[in-house]
Order: structure tokens, then sequence, then C-alpha cells
């Protein structure tokens, strides 16, 4: 009797109570010998329950952690994964993944958590709302301001994914949801969900995981979409029918649920004319291409399905290709010895990809490498020849003589499968891209900056990615199909026009943009970012006496002045070797039309002003460590004097050390008020006052 892969709702594990599940339950089977791994069935489960759960505890436990601490359990996590990962790798071997292929999934997924956590503690507050940029003035006197802020949607993300990462595609979408604060509701794909909820399983017996954070459903999800409302957000990697099919939901058109999608795409892989047979561009250009054939047996939705290269180099790029695969490529079990393309996920999936090639051969697709018969294959025990319990598929490459043949830009056979496409001109290159209608990524292999900057501008509005290969990065690229967790994933028309990961931008995608109006004061308290006019503490200890215990938002020291003579500005120059004529020569100065003459160099001015606000003891203040948005506003001339203002503006206590950052909002101003230089200093401060 073959178990039921369970799910994780409520925070418990689930399995269907009646017996009679089983026998209708899907059965998962290995993908190089068909031997049955599970069954697949949630008969009986209240989805609509999963999701109630993860609105109302999985949002509180969330909602009481600041993005700093989400991001270090994200760390914790990637760690504990990292540690486990041997059980992974073993069921990946399961799914047809070589060695290779799991590092991409499971050391890829592991990637993404440890990016996301480093990220998130770099670039967002140590709180739980996201400053969108800086304030405006909406009243002449600075009394009312304007600021726009991100805070959490309030319901659930819904995330259903495909069957080629089932964890890399799982956690690619969770790591920004959870750092967000918005709790996840997985779908694996059936054919590899048992990977997908092996590692559930080891986040769960970690104890890392805030109560309904994170749930998994593992199987069918029937009437999940009725049962969705305003706050929850799906993200979706497949097809484009079903796509299509989930996006007319009600709950999309009309109830509020945010949708993005990331579907078919007939990516695109074009060889520069200048990258002839010979050069390292193309040698670059071919490796590319076989990897992409093969890695994942071509089971990826950035792979290249459209070698487009010029006419005179079509022959040596298939004979390039079929050389390298006669050397590289041994297909078989993973598990057998020298395997370095494993079988399709599923005997169906190796089904459809053959329907594909049909249908590209029948659009004018003829076969130049490889074959739709079945391969010989390396079994795991070392032994040699067909195996038809296995999803084998070769690698295939088609030729098309006409390059606007329609079946070549709209067909995909989603395995080890590409079409190769002659061109005549950089412009006709441009045009054969665009006729895939929208993809995940093109790549270019050239050493001409013109051809990269006339391919990059002509295709660059038609991909979420494009990548440049030649000679200097073609050891350190990352590769046409890897997208990184710093960049945006997605890609406009056929590929779906959703956008995930590009860093922080993924996480924003989970919370709400809104525009507050209000007071300087009310912005600050709701910001947690000090506007200029809100309130200011000067009485007491100078604010470098304090440590983050003791310092607050607002706190204060306004100088005293200090007058610039000649003497000074020259003394600077002399000391800096900074004689620009505008400090040096008056007749000069005077005839610039920003310089009254002769003035100062800004950076005395912030200099002097160090010296002004700083209080120089040893004391909780242990670095300063940059400014940011410097601006120099009003001259300085001889004679004229300098005070400064600096304000706490925002404070972020570090979750793993015992210090954190503080930023300073610095306003120089001369003798008159006027504003001379503004610009926020930022200073490391210890959490506790030395003992």
């Amino acid at each position: 009797m073959t178990s039921i892969l369970p799910s994780y709702v409520n925070s418990a594990w689930w399995s269907p109570a009646d017996p009679a599940a089983e026998a209708d339950a899907a059965l998962v089977r290995d993908a190089s010998t068909g031997e049955v791994i599970t069954a697949v069935s949630t008969a009986g489960l209240d989805l609509a329950a999963a999701l109630d759960y993860a609105r109302t505890v999985g949002q509180a436990s969330l909602g009481r952690l600041t993005f700093h601490q989400r991001a270090m359990l994200l760390k914790q996590m990637a760690q504990v994964l990292s540690e486990r990962k041997d059980e992974l790798y073993a069921l990946s071997s399961r799914t047809g993944a070589t060695k290779s292929d799991s590092w991409i999934d499971i050391d890829g997924g592991v990637g993404v958590l440890f990016t996301y956590s480093s990220k998130g503690r770099r670039e967002l507050p140590n709180g739980t709302v996201y400053v969108d940029g800086p304030a405006e003035q909406l009243s002449k006197d600075g009394s009312f301001l304007g600021q726009h802020i991100y805070t959490r949607l309030s319901g659930v993300a819904v995330q259903i994914n495909a069957f080629n990462f089932p964890v890399w595609g799982a956690l690619e979408k969770f790591a920004p949801a959870f750092l967000a604060g918005v709790p996840s509701l997985i779908k694996p794909a059936t054919p590899t969900g048992y990977l997908a909820e092996a590692f559930v399983r080891i986040l769960v017996e970690s104890g890392l995981l805030p109560d309904g954070s994170l749930q998994l459903v593992s199987g069918a999800v029937p009437g999940l979409f009725d049962a969705l409302k305003l706050g929850d957000l799906v993200g979706f990697t497949g097809s484009a029918s079903t796509a299509e099919r989930l996006r007319a939901n009600d709950s999309v058109q009309t109830g509020g649920v945010r949708f993005t999608s990331e579907t078919d795409s007939i990516n695109a892989s074009v060889l520069g004319q200048d990258a002839v047979a010979g050069t390292p561009e193309f040698d670059a250009y071919v490796k590319q291409l076989v990897a992409e054939l093969t890695a994942k047996s071509g089971q990826k939705c950035t792979a290249i399905r459209r070698a487009i290269v010029p006419n005179a180099s079509v022959d040596d790029v298939v004979a390039a290709v079929q050389a390298r695969i006669d050397e590289r490529v041994v297909i078989g079990d993973p598990r057998a010895e020298g395997v370095t393309m494993g079988p399709l996920a599923s005997l169906e999936q190796r089904d459809e990809v053959l329907r594909q090639v049909a249908r590209l051969r029948e659009g004018g697709g003829e076969i130049v490498i490889g074959s739709t018969d079945a391969p010989s294959v390396r079994r795991a025990d070392g032994s040699v020849g067909e195996d038809p319990a296995g999803a084998y598929v070769a690698p295939i490459l088609l030729r098309f003589p006409d390059n606007t043949a329609s079946a070549a830009h709209t067909v995909e056979a989603f395995g080890p499968v590409a079409s190769i496409l002659g061109y005549g001109s950089t412009a006709e290159a441009i045009t054969t891209v665009a006729r895939g209608d929208g993809s995940l990524v093109t790549s270019i292999a050239t050493h001409d900056p013109q051809v990269a900057v006339e391919l990059v501008g002509g295709i660059a509005a038609l991909n979420g990615r494009v990548l440049i290969l030649d000679r200097d990065d073609a050891r350190t690229s990352t590769g046409h199909g890897s997208p990184v967790p710093h960049l945006v994933h997605g890609g406009p028309g056929r590929a779906g026009g959703g956008e995930e990961l590009g860093g922080i931008r993924a996480v924003l995608h989970h919370m709400q943009r809104t525009a507050v109006q209000g007071s300087p004061d009310m912005l600050t308290a709701i910001t947690g970012v000090w506007h200029t006019g809100a309130a200011v503490a000067t009485e007491g200890a100078h604010p470098f006496r304090k440590s983050l215990a003791e310092l607050r938002i607002g706190d204060s020291v306004h100088s005293a002045s200090r007058t610039v003579t000649l003497d000074d500005i020259e003394q600077f120059a002399q000391t800096t070797g900074d004689t620009f004529y505008a400090h040096m020569d008056e007749e000069a100065a005077a005839a610039n039309p920003f310089f009254p003459g002769r003035v100062a160099h800004g950076y005395l001015l912030v200099s002097w002003a160090a010296g002004l606000f700083v209080d120089p003891a040893p004391g909780p203040v242990l670095a300063n460590y940059g400014l940011e948005n410097l601006r120099f506003v009003t001259p300085v001339s001889p004679g004229d004097s300098i005070r400064i203002d600096l304000t706490a503006k925002q404070i972020s206590p570090r979750e793993t050390d015992e210090y954190g950052e503080v930023r300073w909002d610095a306003v120089i101003r001369n003798q008159n008020d006027e504003t001379v230089a503004t610009y926020d200093v930022l200073t490391l401060v210890a959490k506790e006052l030395a003992a």
C-alpha cells in the first residue's frame, strides 16, 4: 500500500482520513525507474480553514517581528537546510535531477534565503514600515507633509509552483513573502511535490517557523480561488493556459486578489555577427547552448528555445553543438556514475515533449541533432541500453530554414529541445527575437559594444532579463538560464507579465504602497523616521553620549558658530591640493554664475561641521561610517559663519551585534539662517553603555 504524501496546514501534518482516498490518489513515480514513490490526495482538506489560519495566526505571528527579525529567521532556515541537504539531494535524484541539477534547485533555493536575509538587514529598517522616497512638502510652512510608505498585505500569499524546481521555485516565492510579513501557502506540482514536502518538514522540525507562516498543500486545490479575498495574493508558475484560467477567477477579476504569473517563454539566444567560429564568444555561446539543452534535461522556464545565429554561422554552430554533446553528455539514471543528464520528471512529461517536437517538425523544423527515438541510457547498476520505464529524451536541435515560421516562436517543447534560426542583419535578429511575443530572458554573445547596444535597445522591452556574454565575463557569468535573487525574474507578454525576485522589489510586491499625509510629528511617529519640522530634544546629555537604549528619534544638537576666513580657505587648498579656481582666483570665481567671488570648499564646511557637532570623548558612538545625500546649497564666502543642526533621524539596532546604525539629519546653516548644505551622517552606536 502506497502512503499518501501529507500536507502541512494549521501548524500540523494532515493526511486524508477517508481510506477511500488512497484508491483515488495520484501515483508519483521515480523518473528513472518508474517505481512508485508516493501518492497524492487532498480529499477532505479544508482549504478555506487553512487560508483563515494564515490570515489570523500567521499574520499575528509574523506581525510581532520586525524586518530584521524575519531576516534572521531566513538565515537560520538556510543554515538548517544546508546542514540536511544530503537528504534533499537523495530525494532529488528520484525526480531525474543529476547532482549539478540538484545544486541548482537545492543550493539555489538555500541561496535565495541567505540573499534575502542579507538584503533585508542591509536595505530594510529594523521595523515594520518601509518608507518610499523623500517626504513631499505640501504647505509653505512645512506643517503639512506627504510620505509614501509600504505596509504588509493583510492576507496570505498563495504560491503555485511548477514541477521543475520544487525547492528553489518554492523558496524564491516564500522568502520575500516571509520578509514582508505575509504568510505563505505553498502548492507544489504533483510529480516532484515529495521534495517540497521534505524541505518543509525540515523547517517544521527546526522550530524556526512562526505559527501559520508557512503551509503546504500536497495535491489538488479545488475551490481555493473561491476562498481568496482582498489582501491575498497569488504567485503562479506554470503554463500560460492555466494562468489565463486562474486569472479569470472572480476573486482576481473583481475581488481585489493580486495575481502574478511566470509562464511559457520561448527564450532566445543571439550570436553576434562578430562572434564567428574560433572566437571566445562563439565558444562561450556553444557551451551555454549545450548547458541549457541538458541542465535539468531542458526543463527550465529560462532555457534557450531559439538559437538565433548569423546565416553564415548556422552550420558551424550545429557542428560545434554536436561535438560538445558527444564529448560531454551521458544520459541515464542520476544515481549512476558519470551520468550528466537525467530523465524528464515523468513519463507524461516525456510524452508531452515528444508531442511538441512533432508540432515543431510539422511547422517546418528539421531535426539536425538528436532523435525522438528512445535513447540508450546508463542505468543505476551501470548497464547500458534503452529503458522504457524511464522518462528519457535525448537532446534535440531543430533547424528552421525560415526564421519567420510560426512554430519556432510559439511551440515550446519543455525538455532538451531548441531550434536554430539564421538571420542576416542585427535588425533582422531583433525582429526574430520579437516574434516570441515576450520572454523571460534573451542572451547575446558578442564582443562588439555597438552590436550589444543595438540589440539591447531593440529587445530589452521584450524581455525580463538580458545577458551579454563575451570573453570578459564568460568565466564568471551566472548563465543564460539562471535567475539570481538580486535581479528581477519574469517577463512581458507570453512570459506572463509578472515579476519575481529583484531583491527588495519582491518584498514590496507583498506590501501596499500608501500615501500618508499629516504633520511632521505624525509622519515621524508612523514611519520611525524623523521628518523636518518634527519635535526635537536638545536638553540633557549630548546625543553622542547616549547608547541606543537611551537615544530617541529627534534627539538633537544645535552647534555654536564658526567664521570662515580667507586664510582658512587657502590653508585647506594647500593641505588637500584642491586649488580649484572658485577657491583661489577671485576674478575667475566672480565670473562664475554660481559664486559671488572666492568661496569655501564644500568639504571644508563638512569637515568643520563635524568638529562643531562631535563630542570627542570615548562613548557609545563607535564609528562614523559614511555620508549620504550630500547637497551643497548656498556658497560660503570669507567672513561668513556656519553652524550645524544634527538630529537623530533613524535608529536601527542590529539583531546580531551589540551595536546598531543611527542615521542623523545634518543641516549646515550660515549667519542668515540660510541652508548651506544638507546630508545624512551614518554612525555605529553601542546598544548599551560600556560598564
